[in-house]
């Protein structure tokens, strides 16, 4: 007889989805990257829905009413801190969860926090750090402070498994 888990569901916007753990909005310019994190968090049990850029992005919101949002920030027409300066401005918006998954540079990451940015994830992207970070945002734990340099992998492996790791 097979195991299975069975997945408690929380009170999200995505209460209707069978399984979702909530919604998640994903924005990058890169179709590949946006198919990746897309992949990596549906495997976990996430709704996804995605967007090209930040004006996307802010046209959706809205609509879909993410749980969690995710932004590049070099992207095309509006970058990823000036839709989350617009996100955060918004009373509408300003409580959602925002990670940048980008190079974080030193500049992105100061340029992300004074803009309200919750997280950050660089790029290479390890997929088991992407839905650590998206699970910690979407339950309301709060951001993630811990510099990026103080991290290490969960457990050594990269991504064991996951879509775009090497085991995966």
């Amino acid at each position: 007889m097979a195991k299975t888990r069975t997945r408690l569901l929380r009170s999200t916007y995505s209460q209707g989805v069978s399984g979702a753990y909530g919604r998640v909005l994903v924005v990058d310019d890169n179709k590949a990257i946006r198919q990746l994190i897309r992949v990596n968090l549906e495997l976990e049990g996430f709704e996804v829905v995605t967007a090209a850029d930040g004006v996307e992005c802010l046209d959706l919101v809205h609509h879909i009413c993410p749980d969690v949002i995710t932004l590049d920030v070099v992207m095309p027409r509006l970058d990823g801190i000036q839709t989350a300066t617009r996100l955060r401005s918004d009373p509408r918006t300003s409580h959602l969860p925002v990670a940048v998954v980008s190079a974080c540079t030193s500049e992105e990451v100061d340029a992300g926090a004074a803009a309200g940015v919750d997280a950050f994830v660089a790029k290479p992207f390890d997929p088991e750090e992407l839905v650590r970070v998206v699970h910690r945002l979407a339950r309301g734990r709060g951001p993630l402070t811990a510099p990026l340099e103080d991290r290490s992998p969960l457990d050594g492996r990269r991504g064991a498994g996951r879509a775009g790791s090497a085991a995966g």
